[in-house]
């Protein structure tokens, strides 16, 4: 089998935290505890040899730089990552975040086809305004596709589908989470501008406009919940409706300096819009005249009201109370989240260390025992009963907690792994684990922290934890 140079650079680092622990691999599968070692997780990554990258200048903002370096995440070609099981995690994790604030507005879970046909897009006439930033293909019989980077041809064309809907059936709301593409012209700042990422996309449909409006303030209030529960400063914005049309539109942006929108805001009637939507509008706030604010953010999510754009074209409707038909108002609501991970990532971290969302962090405790041979390493099961003793007392933390093993290396070597890959709790036995209690260095890494704390005040600490 052929590798290139790239390709066993990767496979190199992916196994580097394998060597010396044979001794582990004799228990494959039989240990109880979640082991740092046996993760398929890049280590020992350097600036200047970080791997798929060649000039450093590539790199070009925060999260993707640590990402790459931290092995969350790979490149594969331009626009497109392989996503690492810490990744993944963090990914399942915002993923159940949302699915809950959707079923608590009574949204139902969805999965459409990523394979259109051009069929839909011309009947929205959006096959060619979409131009080049559709992934175009055909197929064996010559049939045009595309890959599609919004669902609206294909959910209203589903809901027409079925036929007249009576009024008392809406509103309905269908949402799904999945990957989406869009040839970007110039994909860059990792995760955060790609070409390929996944996306939540919501669709609803209602009988009247007041009835959509309604729907849209309940949607726009559940994004902004999803927002507050990550602990995640944003700024909801006025939006131009761009190629996806509509009457009324807003933008939840994330203010960042390598933010590629420029957002105004009133800082006293907090009145915000992006400055394509107040190109005309000078610099005073239209609610109050008082002067605009211009700041940069990441745009993390995207809500319109489409009244009829869609409906209308496809014949989506509904037999009102008198049982005739009526065109359905639609609604369209996205939130970027492959982007929520990477702009949490870009504006909670330092320079050198990943900082999550609580919620999202790939696994909320790291365990670091002794190094092997150490005076410390007399203790020998102490850092194995803590990690007992902590998914006993809090359930939640059930495979959450993650067990350093790699005993060769020493613990400052660890600890700095563990602060790269931002784990919010830290447990080190260090030398104080020698007294009577033995005592446990904390480092709460979201807070900049560090308590010393017997197995009990560890407990304690760690026992109302929240995750998702």
């Amino acid at each position: 089998m052929f590798f290139d140079c790239h390709s066993r650079q990767l496979l190199n680092c992916l196994f580097s935290g394998y060597r010396n622990v044979n001794r582990f691999h004799y228990h494959r599968g039989k240990s109880k505890h979640l082991l740092l070692s046996r993760l398929f997780q890049p280590m020992n990554l350097r600036e200047d040899r970080v791997v798929g990258v060649g000039r450093s200048n590539e790199l070009t903002c925060k999260s993707q730089q640590l990402m790459i370096q931290a092995g969350l995440i790979h490149p594969a070609n331009p626009g497109c990552f392989y996503y690492l099981p810490y990744t993944v995690r963090a990914l399942e994790k915002l993923i159940r975040v949302i699915d809950e604030e959707m079923e608590s507005i009574g949204s139902q879970k969805v999965n459409m086809p990523s394979l259109s046909t051009a069929e839909l897009w011309k009947i929205s006439e959006r096959w060619q305004v979409m131009g080049k930033e559709l992934f175009r293909l055909k197929d064996r019989h010559g049939m045009d596709y595309c890959l599609s980077p919004t669902h609206e041809e294909a959910v209203t064309h589903l809901i027409a589908s079925y036929g007249s809907l009576s009024y008392k059936q809406l509103p309905v709301m269908l949402y799904q989470i999945t990957r989406k593409f869009r040839d970007e012209p110039k994909p860059r700042f990792g995760l955060l501008r790609g070409r390929e990422f996944y996306m939540k996309d919501m669709y609803t449909f209602d009988v009247s406009e007041e009835a959509a409006k309604e729907t849209y303030n309940i949607v726009c209030e559940s994004y902004s919940r999803i927002f507050d529960r990550l602990g995640l400063r944003f700024v909801k914005v006025e939006a131009d409706t761009g190629s996806i049309g509509g009457k009324m539109s807003h933008e939840f942006q994330i203010p960042a300096n390598i933010g590629e929108d420029r957002i105004l805001v009133c800082l006293a009637c907090r009145f915000a819009a992006n400055v394509e939507k107040m190109e005309s509008g000078g610099t005073d706030c239209p609610q109050c005249k008082g002067k605009l604010t211009e700041t940069k953010g990441i745009e993390v999510g995207h809500t319109f009201y489409l009244g009829t754009k869609y409906s209308h074209v496809f014949k989506a409707s509904y037999h009102n109370a008198e049982n005739k038909p009526v065109t359905a108002e639609m609604g369209c609501f996205g939130l970027g989240v492959t982007r929520i991970l990477a702009a949490s990532v870009e504006i909670l971290s330092t320079e050198d260390d990943i900082r999550w969302p609580s919620l999202l962090a790939p696994y909320q405790v790291c365990i670091v025992p002794p190094k092997r041979g150490s005076k410390e390493d007399v203790t020998e099961g102490l850092s194995e009963s803590l990690y007992d003793t902590l998914v006993d007392a809090a359930p939640q933390l059930r495979g959450e907690v993650i067990l350093d093993d790699r005993s060769h290396l020493t613990v400052g070597k660890r600890l700095k792994d563990a602060k790269r890959l931002g784990y919010p709790y830290v447990i080190i036995a260090g030398k104080r684990i020698l007294e009577d209690p033995p005592v446990f260095e904390v480092c709460c890494q979201n807070v900049g922290d560090t308590l010393f704390l017997t197995q009990e005040g560890v407990v304690d600490i760690l026992r109302d934890v929240q995750t998702v």
